[in-house]
């Protein structure tokens, strides 16, 4: 039966979990796989629960949709069990809903995943779990035709947007930078340099250069190096303009929406044409089309060395945007998660230079380790934190384009409620309790029972604003 004909002849509200299947916005429906909503033996989740507190609140209207992306694994998992608890109960919310499940890709040649990437572009806010990338192990695993691309680098490349990562702050988790007290967002230009850049291995003596022929005019020869005892290696690497000046803009707008100065950097003192280009075209844009609403804003754009940067990061107290190029993006939003305790607290948001598009999700991976345990029917304690701001940050998006406080209201509680689950009555997943120095059972909850936490915090928000 077609996925469109099931979600038109059962109400939304009667499909079990296992059972549920959800009409997808592309033009030929697309059946989505069962999934499961337990976490081993200790409690599972079930949309046939009542829910009389819930219910009792108004459910808020969203005017336009949000495009869904389902993922893998124990994320998988998770995210049907926070559209049961959070979503359904408290919001009438159109989903378009695309299943990115790793057999699901296969099954359509990864088709999936790029009408997954149209619908964003057509409605403006995606909401993604995490996915799983296949390596060989996986293509064995999964008997898979090919060894198919990241879904995040596809969506990535025909959005053309610039990532953001960005650290949720719980004051009771220890930072190992402990001077953290603000958050620290990490853009990184996901764009050419080292990762598309071409390398060699050469093999003796003889002469490098690079040749440059404009279109319609003559070959111009650079020389490189001249090897003389032997050989070495050699890489060429490139950049545009029009991906820089994208990255700029999408800069310049998240530490708008954020109220953060922005910084940045580069090592334009040694590579004084090619960082030197990053550096002018910002400052370009910046002197021309940013400027007075950042000082209206009483923030910042300052370009600082890669560095001095990094130093002044450690010594810093936070609350700031860094624009870095890809490999320094790469590298500093690992430290600044682990600096701040933990990639089960790092969001991560995709936003196009002309602010149009935007698809958040989770920082982390599928956490196959669990799902494994999952599977033999033991408890988990996976953190759900951040597959949980995956969903707020979209709808706050969402409530901002649409000009809907209320939606943004509801997400920012929902975000509040987590972090003071965590905060506030200690109750919280295994990860967070290490990173606390517990290593007792008694100090950590099962994925169900910090949901369930959540969703009592929750409801008491909600009641007192009626």
């Amino acid at each position: 039966m077609p996925a469109v004909a099931l979600a038109s002849a059962v109400p939304r509200s009667l499909l079990s979990s296992s059972l549920r299947r959800v009409a997808l916005a592309s033009s030929s429906p697309i059946a989505v796989r069962p999934i499961r909503a337990s976490f081993g033996a200790v409690q599972t989740i079930s949309p046939f629960a009542v829910r009389t507190m819930a219910s009792a609140i108004p459910k808020i209207k969203v005017k336009n949709p949000v495009v869904e992306l389902d993922g893998d694994e124990m994320t998988r998992i998770i995210w049907q069990s926070i559209k049961d608890k959070f979503i359904y109960p408290y919001l009438d919310i159109d989903l378009k809903y695309y299943d990115l499940g790793l057999e699901y890709r296969d099954e359509t040649n990864d088709q999936v995943t790029i009408d997954a990437a149209e619908a964003i572009k057509k409605y403006q806010v995606g909401v993604k779990c995490a996915t799983i990338t296949p390596d060989e192990a996986r293509v064995e695993e999964f008997k898979l035709k090919q060894m198919w691309l990241s879904p995040n680098g596809t969506i990535r490349n025909a959005l053309g947007g610039t990532v953001f990562r960005e650290p949720i702050v719980i004051p009771r988790i220890p930072r190992l930078v402990p001077g953290w007290k603000k958050p620290i967002i990490i853009g990184r230009h996901a764009f050419g340099d080292q990762y598309r850049a071409k390398d060699a291995v050469l093999p003796g003596p003889g002469k490098l250069s690079m040749v440059y022929t404009p279109e319609g005019g003559e070959p111009q020869e650079i020389e490189v190096y001249q090897f003389k005892n032997g050989g070495g290696v050699a890489q060429t690497q490139y950049n545009t303009d029009e991906s820089i000046t994208g990255f700029a803009h999408a800069s310049f707008k998240l530490a708008l929406d954020k109220g953060l100065p922005l910084y940045m950097s580069t090592k334009n003192t040694i590579l004084k044409k090619y960082d030197g280009r990053f550096k002018d075209i910002f400052q370009e844009i910046y002197d021309t089309q940013y400027k007075p609403e950042f000082e209206a804003k009483k923030i910042w754009y300052e370009h600082r060395l890669i560095d001095d940067m990094v130093a002044q990061m450690i010594k810093s107290s936070g609350g700031y945007v860094m624009a870095l190029k890809n490999y320094d993006g790469d590298v500093q939003s690992d430290i600044v998660a682990q600096g701040f305790g933990s990639l089960g607290l790092m969001t991560s948001v995709l936003i196009t230079p002309d602010g149009k598009s935007f698809e958040s999700e989770a920082a982390h991976g599928t956490v196959t380790r669990h799902y494994r345990e999952h599977q033999k029917g033991n408890e988990t304690s996976t953190n759900p934190i951040a597959s949980i701001f995956a969903w707020t940050r979209g709808l706050i998006q969402r409530g901002k384009l649409d000009d809907q406080p209320e939606v943004v209201s509801f997400a920012e509680s929902l975000e509040q409620a987590c972090i003071d689950t965590v905060d506030v009555d200690g109750i919280m997943t295994k990860d967070l309790a290490l990173a606390c120095g517990k290593t007792g059972r008694e100090d950590y909850v099962t994925t169900t029972e910090y949901l369930d936490a959540v969703e009592r915090r929750m409801k008491n928000t909600l009641k007192q604003k009626l």
